[in-house]
Formats: structure tokens, C-alpha cells, sequence
């Protein structure tokens, strides 16, 4: 008896190399992949053949745009009717999922294939609380060993590392963070315990030191339930701590696989080379004056009312951003580094006059903190912001061409933008073109909508869509999280020319202490509401004086 645990690590083992004869969980063969958009079919995955082994960690790499989420939703077909064709098959424990009717992929999907989405705040329902929609999941695959729904989703919402869970399952998405919003995902697909799950980029919105926690979850929960993970991600350091093999896809192809170590020691493809060296490097852009201020605040502070009974009176405060005194001077990037839910994108939404705050803002040495609407109003051309999650803040109804005009015909008169029609829509167009060429991305893309876009392209729309308006100020949320190393890199270099040339002002809020470092001239550390150092950034990576910042770094690099 004493015999068999042993075994068990050798037969795991087994399970997962690639080269013994086990039968693929997930066998994908010859698939192709269409997609319609405006009456035109447009092939997004070409022949592509790869497969997951039972207890297995597969990796799926490659740039933005590549095709990887479209084959992670070919799997399960996510998208809306009639909007995708499919060649080929895609076989999960030995049945074709291509030809199943919606019944019969709903006895699957969240059951036996869970899937972790790119963009919580677009998958999360926004009328309903965090604790029904994981009930919800629960409920349509009813299991008889869980006693109580509510019980349950206290135990997911735990393990997942939500803070005060009891509290966050009665509240709606919008109420959480970037990173608890992602929690939440990866608690509502590991629910029903399936054998299979679909992380598509599981761990973007998080911070490192979560990061890491979240990656040990989902390994724990591989090993205790067999679980096999398709691991879709343009991080590149944790697809080599993390999966046991490895496909790099480019285009909509498959073009290397091999062992993890394997590809990224020995990398034979020159676009599998080129991702793997393209590290943030480089320094924060020159400043050659003394420069002025441009944004003061004094005892700034943001705290949420917690109301409770029938009247909802107030008896508490959830202290978001604890008082602070802050000077940003023009042409300066400052990074804010923290953990998920530290403030670090309320701090940043309450500087721009997003949210309601306590205390004094100045910019320019003018109050704006009890400016009217249309003062205020004014003042948005010239403070910008990039928001987190771009799909979530772009509109699905319009155009890339009409969301990027929306603000130069709002701000026309301050622009000094034509006052003729005819002319003005001439100088618009230019403007649009100009603003999605420095963003890399190609004129045509003005006659197409989000949905249509990876979430990299939707992240450079975004940034052309602050940029447009030529702002003195612009809050950076998150704005490389959802890119891969090679274009994190291009909009690295891309927003430090942009800051060099017009004297940007920039509040880089990032998890990427890389990125931050390669970006920023000084550095503030945000934990709990406060900020608990700041320094610029070579003496607080060489000497950071808090513990708290030398675990973020350690996590980090």
C-alpha cells in the first residue's frame, strides 16, 4: 500500500509526455477557420493540427492577431450564428465537436471544457451579482456532492484569492477590479471541475505576485483532477515556467511545437526567435530642463459609502484611495505598480474627474476639483485616458472611423478644425488615417468594428483614440497587458516618441514591472489605498526601501 503513492508521479508523468501512445484529450486536424464580416468571408486559421494530452499543459503562442483566441473559440464555436465556417475537425475525448447542434454543446461546455475569456468585464453579466453568475454555471450542470450554491461560491471565490469574499459575491462587475473581474472568471469555468480548460490569457489583467498565485492554482487543480489546460498567452515567461509543450502560431498557422524547453532553448522559426527576444527594454525618455507642473493634488482621496438596510444609510467607507499629495510635471512618465485592487486605477480615474473624489486637484495652477460640466467638458480634449479593457470601452456600434472622429467633432472648435462641412469631414479623415498609421494599423480599418479586431489591435484603436485629440495628460490603464512582448515593444517605443515629441504628460498604471521600468522616470507603489514609496526609478529598483516593493520585484524579475 505504501507502494502506490510513489507511482502516482511516475503515471502523471506518462500521461503527459508527448511521446507515448495515450489518445489526445483534444485532436484537432486540417482546421480551418472563416470568419464573416460585412458579407465577406475572411480565413483567420489555415490547416492547423495540434492536440492535448489527458493531464497535460498545452501552450498556444504567438502575436497578436495570429489567431490564437479564434481557435480557442472554434472549440466550443462561441461565435454567433452563422458568422463562422469550419473545415477539418476538432475531436475531444474521440467525438467531433464541429457538427453538434447547440443542445448538444451545451451539455459541454462548462461541464466537461471550461474557458477562462480574455476580457472579464465583456463576459461578466453587468446586471447580475458576482455570487449568481457563478451560481448560475452551477446550476446548469447541477451536481448532487454540492450541498449549497452559496457555500460553493464562497470556496471558489477563496480559492481563486479574492479578498472578503462574503463581501465581493454580493457585488456586480463593475464594483470589482481588472484583476478580481479575472478571478472571477477562472472560479466561475473551474466550477463544475471539467477536464479540460481553456485559459485564454488567464492572467493579463493580474499583477505578478497574483500571477504566480494563479498559475499554482490552476497547476494544483491540473494535478488533483487530471485536468488537461490549453494555455493561450503572449507571455512568454510564464508559457516557459508553466505548459510542457509548446505550438507557436503566426498568421493563422502552426509554425514550431516541441517540448517548452525545447523551443525556447533551440527556437528553429525566425518569428518564434523574434518573440522570444523582444523583451521592454530601453530607458525613459530624456528630460534636458527643469520641467513645470502640470497636475497637483492635496489630500486626495476616494472613498466608496457602504450602505446597509432598508434605508441604505451609511455605515462604513470602503477607503479606495487613502489622502495623498501628488505633483506630476510635464513631459514625466510616472509608473503605479501594485496589486490588483491596491487603488492604482481609481487613483488614476479620480485625477482625470471620472469619479467622484475628496480633496484639491489642480492642473495648470487652476482648481478643477468643483469645475462645472462644461469647464470640465473642455478640459477632456487635454486629459486623456487609455482605459484597461478596450473592448469593454469601445462601442460596438460604431466604426473605428467613427469612434476615433467622435472626439475631433466634439472638440472641433478648440482644434481649430474647419468650420465648413465639407472640409471639416476631409480633415477628419485625414486625421483618422494619420492617428491609425503611428499605431500600426492599416487605413482599412476604419470601415471595421471592434469585435472585429484581436485584442492587441483593440488596444492600439484605444490608444489612437486618446492620441487623436493631442492631450497634455494622458493616464495609461493597463495599456499593454493585452499585447504580446513583439508589439508591447512597438507601443513602448511608440508612446515614448509620442511623449518626447509633444511633451506628454503619462500615469502608466501596470502589473509589468518590466514595462514600467523601461517607461517611466519615477515609480509609485500602491498598496491597500496608499502609497507606500515612490522614488525614481533606478533607486527603487537598485534600493527599494518596503518590503512590500521588493516582493513585486522579486515576483517581477
Amino acid at each position: 500500500m505504501h507502494l502506490i503513492p510513489a507511482f502516482i508521479p511516475m503515471v502523471n508523468k506518462l500521461l503527459r509526455n508527448p511521446m507515448t501512445e495515450t489518445a489526445p484529450l483534444l485532436d484537432i486536424q486540417s482546421l480551418t477557420v472563416e470568419l464573416r464580416s460585412a458579407n465577406q468571408w475572411t480565413t483567420i486559421v489555415k490547416e492547423l493540427n495540434f492536440n492535448v494530452l489527458p493531464g497535460e499543459i498545452t501552450a498556444l503562442v504567438g502575436s497578436s492577431g495570429s489567431g490564437k483566441s479564434v481557435t480557442a473559440h472554434s472549440i466550443l464555436n462561441l461565435f454567433p450564428r452563422n458568422a463562422a465556417r469550419f473545415q477539418g475537425r476538432i475531436e475531444f475525448l474521440g467525438q467531433n465537436l464541429i457538427p453538434l447542434n447547440e443542445l448538444e454543446r451545451c451539455n459541454i461546455r462548462g461541464k466537461q471544457i471550461g474557458m477562462i475569456f480574455q476580457e472579464p468585464m465583456t463576459s461578466l453579466n453587468p446586471l447580475h451579482t458576482i455570487e449568481r453568475q457563478i451560481s448560475e454555471t452551477l446550476l446548469l450542470h447541477p451536481n448532487p456532492k454540492v450541498r449549497s450554491h452559496e457555500e460553493k461560491t464562497l470556496e471558489l471565490l477563496d480559492a481563486v484569492g479574492i479578498r472578503e469574499p462574503k463581501q465581493k459575491m454580493k457585488q456586480y462587475p463593475h464594483q470589482l477590479s481588472g484583476g478580481q473581474r479575472q478571478r472571477v472568471m477562472i472560479a466561475m469555468a473551474i466550477a463544475n471541475n471539467p477536464k479540460l480548460l481553456i485559459a485564454d490569457e488567464p492572467t493579463t489583467a493580474l499583477d505578478v505576485t497574483i500571477q504566480a498565485q494563479i498559475i499554482e492554482l490552476l497547476n494544483q487543480l491540473r494535478k488533483q483532477l487530471n485536468m488537461s489546460i490549453l494555455f493561450i498567452s503572449h507571455d512568454l515567461t510564464l508559457v516557459d515556467r508553466f505548459s510542457e509543450r509548446v505550438y507557436v502560431m503566426d498568421e493563422g498557422k502552426i509554425i514550431e511545437t516541441g517540448p517548452t524547453n525545447q523551443v525556447f532553448q533551440s527556437p528553429k522559426h525566425p518569428r518564434t526567435i523574434s518573440l522570444i527576444e523582444a523583451e521592454p527594454d530601453g530607458n525613459a525618455v530624456s528630460i534636458v530642463n527643469e520641467p513645470e507642473v502640470l497636475i497637483k493634488t492635496n489630500e486626495l482621496k476616494v472613498w466608496f459609502p457602504i450602505y446597509k438596510g432598508i434605508f441604505k444609510k451609511v455605515v462604513d467607507h470602503f477607503k479606495a484611495v487613502e489622502p495623498v499629495d501628488l505633483t506630476l510635471k510635464k513631459g514625466i512618465c510616472y509608473g503605479l505598480v501594485g496589486e490588483s485592487g491596491s487603488g492604482k486605477s481609481t487613483l488614476g480615474l479620480s485625477l482625470l474627474k471620472l469619479i467622484e473624489s475628496d480633496g484639491e486637484i489642480f492642473y495648470q495652477d487652476k482648481s478643477i476639483s468643483k469645475v462645472n460640466k462644461e469647464s470640465l467638458r473642455l478640459l477632456r480634449k487635454e486629459l486623456q485616458i487609455v482605459f484597461q479593457d478596450p473592448f469593454a470601452s469601445l462601442s460596438p456600434r460604431l466604426t473605428v472611423g467613427e469612434i476615433l472622429a467622435e472626439g475631433l467633432i466634439v472638440h472641433a472648435k478648440a482644434l481649430d478644425a474647419p468650420s465648413d462641412q465639407k472640409s471639416l469631414t476631409s480633415w477628419i479623415n485625414t486625421q483618422v488615417s494619420e492617428t491609425l498609421q503611428t499605431v500600426d494599423l492599416p487605413e482599412e480599418a476604419k470601415s471595421r468594428y471592434p469585435h472585429e479586431f484581436s485584442g492587441g489591435q483593440r488596444q492600439r484603436i484605444a490608444i489612437a483614440r486618446a492620441l487623436i485629440l493631442k492631450p497634455k495628460f494622458i493616464v495609461l490603464d493597463e495599456p499593454t497587458s493585452a499585447l504580446d512582448r513583439h508589439v508591447q515593444k512597438q507601443i513602448i517605443e511608440l508612446l515614448r516618441h509620442l511623449q518626447e515629441k509633444h511633451q506628454l504628460t503619462y500615469l502608466f498604471i501596470s502589473h509589468d514591472l518590466k514595462v514600467v521600468r523601461a517607461m517611466s522616470h519615477e515609480i509609485w507603489v500602491m498598496k491597500n489605498g496608499v502609497i507606500v514609496e515612490q522614488n525614481t526609478t533606478e533607486n527603487l529598483f537598485n534600493a527599494p526601501k518596503e518590503a512590500y516593493t521588493r516582493s513585486l520585484i522579486n515576483a517581477a524579475l
